[in-house]
């Protein structure tokens, strides 16, 4: 098949590319880890990042070289982890629209909103980006049983990719997670557990299980390679953006995978020669009910303690402590940005009004950006002339949403004025 353009559609799967990994690094320490073998995290218990020989890469690829491939993830292969083609396991994953909110800007009197709409990806979310690399790198290494916390969209994406690789997965969520992902990780293959806690405590399970049932522990940032599919949200949105970054991004964070490899992404493309030294704000957006992040970032602190009695409606930032928190803190100082917290209450009044606004329903994760957003700019944090970027990293469409109440009896006469 080929795409109207003649570009195969299929190109950056099956074209032979240079790779460019040279070696891991600690993310703490800078301690250097061999390539091309499974780790999980550092002697020191902190996440490996992967390096590449960066003035090869700047050597093998162009800007132009891009235009002439298919509009997806594996677009940029040589920055990517996976060498050979064989090993790439992919189920679409095709670049997510940048999408205005014209309405909003003009009612705010602020700059262009755009938001990544993340969920028209594989699984309805952005975590297909991270576990689409992380397990195309587990079969590289013969990986054969998998096991992740979760709650709810990385296990239905881990479930879905590593069930295309026929890798055996083994799945924990806490008990109150959305029916939906529980049926979509089951449906997709894996063995799903509800556990008494929240996704730390499932991973406290993982851990502890890694020698008894011999599976490989997938939990964010312990192993390197989730950073790297999360990278290419900061590949596609410079490139959608005219090889330019936004003013400011916000990013709803709970293990914070996103916004490290973003951050991650613009460093490697200044040092090839895609971008200058201009950076975005990264603004981590957590809920008033779970924000370790937020404490330290205010504290001044680089790490944060976990947070204890973590509740809040938008499920994919309920994570009590994060393995990369150093990290997170890291780039949102280094860029001018910041960590803030909204409640419940705005999340929700926030999806309401983007969809009664705008017609783009969101995910409770990504309404918490919009309230940020909208915070921010009354308070003066952002710029009314500034770009920014929102991030709806799942389709709404996997969440609970208000029930519409209106009705009619058809066998009733029907009161058209009512319509007036």
């Amino acid at each position: 098949m080929t795409h109207p353009s003649g570009i195969p559609h299929d190109l950056n799967l099956t074209e032979e590319r240079p790779t460019f990994v040279t070696h891991l690094e600690c993310a703490m320490t800078g301690e250097v880890y061999e390539a091309d073998t499974p780790h999980n995290l550092s002697r020191v218990g902190r996440p490996l990042l992967v390096r590449y020989d960066l003035d090869g890469v700047r050597k093998a690829l162009d800007k132009a070289a891009l235009t002439a491939r298919p509009q997806d993830l594996w677009r940029y292969r040589e920055l990517l982890p996976v060498r050979r083609n064989a090993d790439i396991v992919s189920l679409g994953e095709n670049f997510t629209p940048l999408v205005p909110l014209p309405r909003l800007s003009e009612k705010l009197g602020g700059g262009e909103i755009l938001v990544k709409e993340e969920g028209r990806l594989p699984t309805g979310s952005f975590k297909a980006r991270g576990l689409v690399m992380a397990v195309s790198m587990a079969k590289a290494f013969g990986i054969g049983h998998i096991a992740m916390p979760t709650n709810g969209n990385a296990g239905a994406a881990l479930s879905a990719y590593a069930t295309r690789a026929g890798i055996r997965t083994t799945v924990f969520c806490p008990e109150d997670t959305p029916e939906v992902n529980i049926s979509e990780i089951a449906l997709q293959g894996s063995d799903v557990y509800r556990v008494n806690g929240l996704i730390d405590d499932c991973g406290k399970i993982v851990g502890q299980g890694k020698e008894e049932a011999g599976w490989f522990d997938f939990s964010t940032l312990k192993e390197p390679y989730r950073i790297e599919g999360k990278k290419t949200m900061g590949l596609e949105l410079a490139e959608q953006l005219g090889w330019e970054v936004p003013d400011a991004i916000f990013y709803p964070t709970g293990g914070g995978t996103g916004l490290i490899g973003m951050w991650k992404a613009f460093d490697e493309l200044e040092k090839i020669g895609f971008i200058g030294s201009k950076r975005p704000r990264m603004i981590a957006v957590q809920a008033e009910g779970c924000a370790p992040i937020v404490k330290a970032y205010e504290a001044g602190e680089e790490h944060a303690p976990r947070w204890e009695d973590a509740q809040t409606i938008a499920w994919g930032v309920r994570v009590p402590q994060a393995v990369g928190d150093f990290l997170i803190l890291r780039a949102v100082r280094e860029s001018g940005g910041y960590a803030m917290a909204v409640s419940d209450a705005e999340i929700t009044e926030g999806l309401a009004e983007v969809a009664q606004t705008e017609g783009l329903l969101l995910c409770p994760e990504g309404a918490a950006t919009w309230a940020a957003y909208r915070r921010s700019l009354a308070e003066g944090r952002i710029g009314k002339d500034e770009r920014v970027m929102l991030f709806n990293c799942a389709t709404g469409l996997k969440y609970p949403l208000p029930r519409a109440e209106q009705s009619l009896d058809r066998h009733q006469p029907i009161d058209y004025a009512r319509f007036g």
